[in-house]
């Protein structure tokens, strides 16, 4: 069954693809808004998806475009957090990002995932980031799953077995 992205929305679920997507010539705060506006609760979900991403708060006047590769994230992760999913997917969420950024984002979504009634799939290449933030994982090889496990750091030495790097 097919579903369209609304749909998918209505059904809790949000997706941050890969590369920092935004509106670069919206700024930060016309990014978030076009999620919220509509929304019953659009104005506290903004503020709360601004709490968990303090960092954004100066740069809400700014076109996202002039955002670093890190800040872009945060509001794309952000910008999916309005919507009040139950599963956040996240691809390669660290990609081309500053190390003290890909820390914070990491944890966010290790807060995120501790709260009840929330899932995030992350499909990530940086092992240890992958599997500090996982509760599980699954190593997939043209797409079969080929090892799964619990997360957390001392799966990092069957995950690279499996993975033979």
């Amino acid at each position: 069954m097919f579903l369209g992205p609304h749909e998918r929305v209505a059904r809790g679920m949000a997706y941050v693809p890969q590369g920092q997507q935004c509106f670069p010539h919206l700024t930060a705060a016309e990014n978030l808004r076009l999620v919220a506006d509509g929304r019953r609760d659009g104005a506290v979900a903004t503020a709360e998806a601004l709490d968990l991403f303090p960092a954004l708060r100066p740069l809400l006047r700014r076109r996202a475009g002039l955002l670093s590769g890190g800040q872009r994230q945060q509001l794309a992760i952000a910008r999916a957090l309005i919507t009040r999913p139950r599963l956040l997917m996240l691809d390669e969420p660290t990609e081309g990002i500053q190390p003290s950024v890909v820390a914070e984002i990491q944890e966010r979504i290790v807060e995120l995932t501790r709260q009840a009634g929330f899932s995030v799939l992350l499909v990530e290449q940086h092992l240890g980031f992958a599997l500090r933030v996982a509760g599980r994982y699954h190593v997939l090889e043209s797409g079969r799953v080929t090892s799964c496990g619990d997360g957390g750091v001392t799966a990092e030495r069957e995950v690279r077995a499996a993975l033979a790097v």
